[in-house]
């Protein structure tokens, strides 16, 4: 079993000969069209599953929605939702609703792994290959779209991209072998490199020249154009980073917080050509972005 010992990105209950995956997740709106946003947040919340190598089973709504809303409106949330349950071949089993002022929707979703192949967020080793799927830079662009900057038609790509299910993804990582996963969210792509950096006693460098940005993200980025929790980020991992040649543009980007962003892998550096090319065979982008080296647990250097 698995429970509170590390930031692994779902509870792990060993149920005879299988391993079942446990995690909930749930968002207020990033987008205005209902239905992209249900399909965004089922994204997310399914993420987790196949974080760890795991396969979903059922999932479970969240929704929280003002009783003033059309009903209409909240059709096409869990209409979003339930179209992306089905894409990753779950079910969704019930739910529960409240009325709330602040639209809310996620997903509990359970799934199961074999339990020799669940994949934590801890185990790296010392040398491995951090590689990544996905582009960063979402919670700038949806910072800017609510700014008036952006429109859902210029930033289409971007919705698509968080509506997409790491699914395919993980079916590489465990085709391969990794040592360690993790997918990226709240805490960006450096917190995450550091958590995984800190279970596996290890430190890990992230080279700016390997790290795949979406269009524009650099120049919001210049202008300070950021969510606010971004700042809390960069104060929390401050102590525990040398920047190196990141200036406050790149601090902004690689700590921003991803709505369903892709996933982070340490795999050894043998595999790292077989794991980029079970990716793109399955239509999936990887990126080397950096790896693990001997040093203080937790500490991270960008280069």
């Amino acid at each position: 079993m698995s429970g509170f010992e590390t930031a692994d990105d779902a509870a792990v209950y060993r149920l005879g000969d299988q391993a079942v995956l446990l995690t909930v997740d749930f968002f207020t709106p990033m987008v205005d069209d209902p239905y992209d946003f249900g399909r965004i947040t089922a994204a997310n919340s399914l993420s987790d599953i196949y974080a760890m190598g795991g396969r979903a089973l059922t999932a479970m709504n969240l929704l929280a929605m003002p009783c003033s809303l059309p009903p209409e409106l909240t059709a096409r949330v869990l209409q979003g939702g339930a179209d992306k349950v089905r894409e990753a071949g779950a079910v969704i089993v019930g739910g529960h609703t409240i009325d709330d002022k602040e639209p809310k929707y996620g997903l509990s979703v359970m799934g199961v792994c074999d339990p020799d192949k669940v994949v934590r967020n801890v185990g790296a080793h010392e040398g491995d290959v951090l590689i990544m799927t996905k582009r960063i830079g979402v919670g700038i662009l949806n910072t800017a779209l609510k700014a008036g900057l952006e429109t859902e038609e210029s930033l289409a790509q971007v919705i698509e991209s968080m509506a997409h299910l790491n699914k395919a993804a993980s079916e590489a990582m465990v085709e391969v072998g990794v040592h360690a996963g993790t997918d990226i969210t709240g805490f960006g792509l450096l917190g995450h490199t550091r958590e995984m950096a800190l279970g596996s006693g290890l430190c890990a460098e992230i080279h700016l020249s390997g790290v795949p940005v979406w269009p524009g993200v650099m120049e919001y980025a210049e202008q300070m154009v950021r969510p606010g929790r971004t700042t809390d980020v960069i104060r929390f991992l401050d102590e525990f980073i040398d920047w190196g040649p990141a200036r406050a543009d790149w601090k902004g980007v690689l700590a921003d917080p991803q709505t369903s962003g892709g996933l982070l892998m340490a795999v050894t550096p043998a595999k790292a050509d077989e794991l980029l090319s079970a990716l793109a065979e399955r239509g999936e982008e990887g990126c080397i972005v950096g790896r693990m080296t001997a040093g203080e647990p937790g500490r991270l250097v960008v280069r």
